[in-house]
């Protein structure tokens, strides 16, 4: 049984002071990087140089193949 006059249920335990609200120093050092690197305008930004890189890549290597397949001897 409850004694009278206490019908208030009590938060100490969800004091703001033992939250731990700070995010960033919980995270890992690659999701921090994912974070910063992989989203918002220096996301768009690393995929589009990585897109460009790779299709750069690509030409190359098709040039290269079609030189030695198709050089005359």
């Amino acid at each position: 049984m409850e004694p009278d006059g206490t019908g208030s249920v009590q938060y100490d335990r969800w004091n703001e002071d033992n939250i731990n609200m700070d995010v960033e120093a919980s995270q890992s050092t690659m999701t921090r990087l994912y974070i910063r690197m992989c989203t918002g305008t220096v996301g768009i930004t690393m995929k589009a140089a990585g897109a460009l890189a790779t299709l750069v890549i690509i030409y190359i290597s098709g040039y290269l193949t079609g030189y030695h397949v198709h050089r005359c001897t």
